[in-house]
């Protein structure tokens, strides 16, 4: 940039370049006038101790102490908060941990209570105690792995759940025949044909010629025929061993291989083979072993009411 200069003291007129170097003197000169000025203002105001200096730093000094102090209370309401939460979910899944035990078939650990006992004895006014940020954050790290330690105890529960589900319906709990009465029990018996003491290996279940006959657990079906002795038969694995037989069956509805579930029908009653009238004659077996059916239907609720009937 150029400024001409004129004037009738001058014979003629001057030319004066203004380069950016002397833009960034100039520049450079005022920053440096500020900052001294600012360092002069503040050494004057520290050794003469001027009132309104002081009144300014004061003022800027409490304001920056009010907004830590806002900022430390509200960490502090945010945690207090926050540990708030955290007992009171604790609390929640204490509850529903004592509840879903006792439907697991646990027992909840009780913890001993002495009436006597002087700490129970107390009383007077609430009066909190103001804990410290260190302290609450403990307090929130405590409570936090209490509550992991629940969720672990929850799905360790839940696996149990699971397993004993899982059980339950590869267990024959269920009633092969609704609609029937007791006819020969497991155990000794006079034969029917022969008329002398013999060995029954199942439950007979008396019943009417048609009626449905159901799976007592999940499992594969084994056999699916005719039996000289047991007439049309079912056979069933329901796994580590375990299998059930129905006999003396009308009517066969599943073929060898097929899966079958807890109480899906399989058959109907009906009176073939080695048999004197109409009925289902039911076994368990472990291994090959005959075991007493009654005491894997004893779990269901019908079996009670079946055993009255007989």
């Amino acid at each position: 940039m150029q400024i001409i200069i004129v004037s009738r003291h001058l014979r003629q007129a001057r030319t004066i370049t203004i380069m950016p170097r002397h833009w960034l003197a100039v520049a450079a000169g005022f920053v440096a006038f500020a900052l001294a000025s600012a360092a002069l203002m503040s050494w004057l105001s520290v050794h003469w101790r001027l009132p309104f200096v002081e009144d300014l730093v004061l003022s800027l000094q409490q304001q920056e102490n009010r907004r830590a102090q806002d900022y430390v209370h509200n960490n502090l309401q945010l945690m207090a908060t926050r540990i708030g939460e955290l007992q009171g979910k604790l609390m929640q899944l204490d509850s529903l941990g004592q509840r879903v035990s006792g439907l697991a078939g646990d027992k909840a650990a009780e913890t001993p209570k002495t009436a006597d006992a002087p700490r129970d004895r107390q009383g007077g006014p609430f009066l909190p105690v103001v804990l410290h940020s260190d302290e609450l954050q403990k307090e929130i790290d405590r409570l936090a792995t209490a509550v992991d330690h629940r969720v672990a105890e929850f799905e360790a529960l839940e696996f149990q759940l699971l397993e004993n589900r899982v059980r339950d319906r590869l267990l024959p709990t269920t009633l092969p025949v609704k609609a029937a009465r007791l006819g020969s029990p497991f155990g000794n018996r006079s034969d029917p044909f022969a008329g002398i003491q013999a060995r029954h290996e199942g439950i007979d279940f008396v019943a009417d010629i048609g009626a449905k006959v159901v799976a007592a657990a999940d499992g594969v079906i084994l056999a699916a025929e005719f039996h000289p002795e047991f007439g049309n038969m079912i056979d069933i694995d329901h796994g580590d061993g375990l299998t059930s037989r129905y006999a003396h069956l009308s009517r066969i509805d599943v073929v060898p291989g097929a899966l079958v579930r807890q109480g899906e029908k399989i058959g109907l009653v009906g009176t073939t083979g080695r048999s004197t009238g109409p009925h289902l004659h039911f076994e368990v077996r472990m291994l090959g072993v005959p075991q007493n059916p009654a005491l894997f239907l004893k779990q269901s609720r019908d079996f009670a009411q079946f055993m009255q009937q007989r």
